[in-house]
C-alpha cells in the first residue's frame, strides 16, 4: 500500500516521543493492582489517532486504488513479507466454469452426431442387404428376374475355368520341380561317392573315375533346368495368383453390383404398380434416385470387368508363350544331352541361376 509521506512522519514523531517518555517514566502501582497513568491515556489516544489515519488511507486506497483483478493478497497484513503474495489475477472461477461447460457441451454434441452417423450408416446397410437377400432367393427359386449379359457372363465363365486348368499346370509343375531337385541332389551324392571309391579302389579306379564325371555333369545340367522350371513355375504363379486373382476381385464386386442394382428395379417395379397417393409417390421418388444410383454403379463396373478381361487375355497369351517355349526347349536341350544347347536357352530368357558355391536355400527350400 501507498500513504502520504506527511502522514507516516507525524506518526514517526509520535511514536519516538511516546516511546522517549515510557522508557524514562516510573510505573507507579496503585492500591488496587491498577497500572494505568496518564502516560497510557496519551498512548492510547495516539493508537486511536493512527488507526484513524490507516483507516482512512484503506478507504482512500479502496476507492483510488488499482482493480482488484490486478492486485495482490498479502498474507503478512500491511507492510507484510512479500512471500505469500497470491495473484489475484489467476483466480477466474467463473469464466472457467463457462469455458469448461462450453467444452462440454461442443464434446456432447459431436459425440451425438457421430452416433447419428452411425446409426444412419447402421440402417442404410440393413436396408440394403435385406433387398439383395430377398433378391437373391428370388432368383433361386425362379421368382425373380436377373440381368445378365450374356457376352460377359460367357467369358466369365471361360476365366474362371481356365485359371482352374492353369492351376493344375501349376501343381504339376511344382511336383516336377520338388522330383526334379532329389534327382539332381542324389546325382551328386552318387558322383562323390564314386569320385571317393575312385581313389581308394585301384584295380576299378577307371570305372568309379568315369561314372564319378558322368554324374557331376548330369548334376550342373540338372541344375541349370532345375532354374528354368523354377522361372516357368513362378512366372505361371503370378499369372494365376495375381493377375486372374485380381481380374476375378473385379468380377466378383461387378456381380454384388449386379444383385443390388436388380433388388432395386424390383422394388421400385412393384411400388410402381401400387397405388398412387402421396406417401407413395414420394418412396417411388426416393425409390427411383436409389436404382439410378445402383444402375450407374452396376455399369460402370461391368465396362470394368471387360476391360480386365480384355488385357488379361492379351496378358496371358504373352507370358505363356515365352513360358512354354522356355520349358520346351530346356527340356529338350537337357535329354538331348546338349549343354550348350540348354545354357544358350537359359541366356535367350534371362534367366538367372544361382552362383556355384552359393549357401543361399534354393527355391523349393523357400517354399
Amino acid at each position: 500500500m501507498i500513504k502520504p509521506s506527511l502522514d507516516s512522519e507525524y506518526r514517526s514523531t509520535m511514536a519516538d516521543s511516546i516511546m522517549s517518555k515510557a522508557a524514562t517514566m516510573e510505573i507507579p502501582i496503585n492500591s488496587n493492582g491498577d497500572s494505568r497513568t496518564a502516560e497510557d491515556d496519551s498512548l492510547e489516544q495516539a493508537a486511536q489517532i493512527d488507526w484513524s489515519l490507516e483507516r482512512k488511507d484503506l478507504q482512500q486506497v479502496m476507492v483510488s486504488g488499482p482493480n482488484l483483478n490486478e492486485t495482490s493478497i498479502v498474507s503478512g497484513g500491511y507492510g507484510g513479507a512479500a512471500e505469500g503474495i497470491i495473484p489475484t489475477s489467476s483466480i477466474k472461477a467463473p469464466s472457467m466454469h463457462h469455458s469448461n461447460s462450453l467444452s462440454a457441451m461442443m464434446s456432447e454434441e459431436a459425440t451425438r452426431g457421430i452416433a447419428v452417423e452411425k446409426f444412419d450408416s447402421v440402417k442404410k446397410w440393413s436396408i440394403n442387404t435385406y433387398k439383395c437377400t430377398k433378391q437373391m432367393f428370388s432368383e433361386r427359386f425362379g421368382r425373380g428376374t436377373r440381368t445378365v449379359d450374356l457376352e460377359l457372363e460367357a467369358q466369365i465363365d471361360v476365366l474362371r475355368e481356365t485359371k482352374l486348368k492353369y492351376e493344375h499346370i501349376l501343381r504339376l509343375a511344382q511336383s516336377l520341380t520338388a522330383n526334379f531337385y532329389n534327382m539332381v541332389q542324389t546325382q551328386q551324392a552318387l558322383g562323390d561317392t564314386f569320385a571317393d571309391l575312385s581313389q581308394k579302389s585301384p584295380e576299378l579306379q577307371d570305372e568309379f573315375g568315369y561314372n564319378a564325371e558322368t554324374q557331376r555333369l548330369l548334376c550342373k545340367n540338372g541344375e541349370t533346368l532345375l532354374g528354368a522350371i523354377n522361372f516357368f513355375v513362378s512366372s505361371i504363379n503370378t499369372l494365376v495368383n495375381k493377375t486372374m486373382e485380381d481380374t476375378l476381385m473385379t468380377i466378383k464386386l461387378y456381380e454384388n453390383a449386379r444383385l443390388e442394382f436388380d433388388a432395386y428395379r424390383t422394388d421400385l417395379e412393384e411400388l410402381s404398380t401400387g397405388p398412387r397417393d402421396a406417401a407413395t409417390m414420394m418412396r417411388i421418388e426416393i425409390a427411383q434416385q436409389e436404382y439410378q444410383i445402383h444402375k450407374d454403379k452396376y455399369e460402370r463396373l461391368r465396362s470394368d470387368v471387360t476391360i480386365k478381361l480384355k488385357f488379361l487375355e492379351e496378358n496371358k497369351v504373352k507370358v505363356m508363350h515365352k513360358q512354354l517355349l522356355l520349358f520346351h526347349n530346356a527340356i529338350s536341350a537337357y535329354f538331348a544331352g546338349n549343354q550348350q544347347q540348354l545354357e544358350q536357352t537359359l541366356r535367350q530368357f534371362s534367366v538367372k541361376l544361382k552362383p556355384p558355391g552359393s549357401d543361399k536355400p534354393s527355391w523349393l527350400e523357400e517354399q
